[in-house]
């Protein structure tokens, strides 16, 4: 596999932050080039949010974090306006949303309402709050963890949030030699302040732009829209794949065919990233007794290349 001299620096970094993940860090290197946002889904304290730190200081982003809870509410998010008597007015003070890399920490620790409030920022890059509407710093990357959910104080993300993710990630426990490494120097979580910015934030925003260029064919579109109508044909899924998440499956395919080295997404792009682009926005028919992910391997291995 030849990676992208640009990301190689990347990847190398962050495979040293959180050892034995390679394949997990890059689907979130792809994330983050392909212009979405990432679900970080797994118990706690496998390096969900040393992942995300990671990321924001290796790509050089503006980063901020907020640990949802129960009390959180929208405008602990967007801001607020305080009256400034010194100017006679109210002035609008940004949240944390204000950010390059936000980390919603245990996003559904939060309620509905809480977390209906990214939806605008997500999906158009914006907030609205009192009375205006204030543009986003660019790029923007929403980064959220989510613990399983069966565990005590979760909420179910509602389908329309879920869907403005563009990839879930399932880091998973370390194997053995990774989880001594980690015994062995008391985890790496101390080694954040020495990571150095590889890139600035118009280096990342020029090579989201690089990733758009990715050459896909007609043939390759078809294999997509195969996919997307297998997902629809009442055979594997309650309800079928949105043409929001048909451009999803294009769009991380072109950052995987980018990273590594190449100008035209193959079917092994597609293979390689649509379970992690399609999976949580599905739910699989109750007699199959398989999860979404299985699901959808299932489904891809079923669905023939013309």
């Amino acid at each position: 596999m030849t990676i992208n001299p640009q990301i190689d620096s990347v990847l190398s970094q962050l495979n040293a932050l959180i050892v034995g993940k390679n394949a997990q860090v890059l689907d979130c290197v792809t994330c983050l080039l392909a212009g979405g946002h990432l679900l970080l889904e797994d118990v706690p304290g496998v390096g969900k949010t040393t992942l995300a730190h990671g990321l924001a200081y290796t790509f050089g982003l503006q980063f901020a974090r907020v640990q949802f809870t129960a009390d959180l509410m929208p405008s602990d998010l967007t801001g607020v306006s305080v009256y400034e008597r010194s100017q006679e007015s109210f002035v609008f003070h940004p949240g944390p949303i204000f950010s390059q890399i936000l980390l919603a920490d245990e996003i559904n620790r939060a309620s509905p309402k809480s977390q209906s409030a990214l939806l605008e920022a997500m999906e158009e890059q914006q907030v609205s709050a009192e009375g205006a509407t204030r543009p986003l710093p660019q790029p923007f990357f929403v980064i959220a963890t989510q613990n399983p959910r069966e565990q005590l104080g979760t909420y179910p993300l509602p389908e329309s949030q879920l869907d403005r993710f563009l990839m879930r990630v399932s880091l998973g426990y370390p194997d053995r030699e990774a989880e001594r490494l980690l015994l062995s120097v008391n985890g790496h979580r101390q080694h954040l302040q020495q990571l150095q910015a590889v890139m600035s934030a118009q280096q990342v925003q020029a090579l989201q732009q690089e990733v758009l260029q990715v050459h896909t064919s007609t043939a390759l579109l078809d294999y997509v829209l195969d996919l997307v109508d297998a997902s629809r044909s009442g055979q594997w899924f309650v309800q079928g794949l949105s043409p929001r998440a048909a451009i999803a499956v294009v769009r991380t395919a072109k950052a995987r065919a980018f990273i590594l080295g190449r100008k035209h997404v193959s079917p092994e792009d597609v293979q390689d990233t649509i379970e992690q682009t399609i999976a949580h926005r599905l739910v699989p028919l109750a007699q199959s007794g398989l999860n979404a992910a299985a699901q959808v391997r299932a489904m891809v291995h079923a669905t023939p290349l013309r």
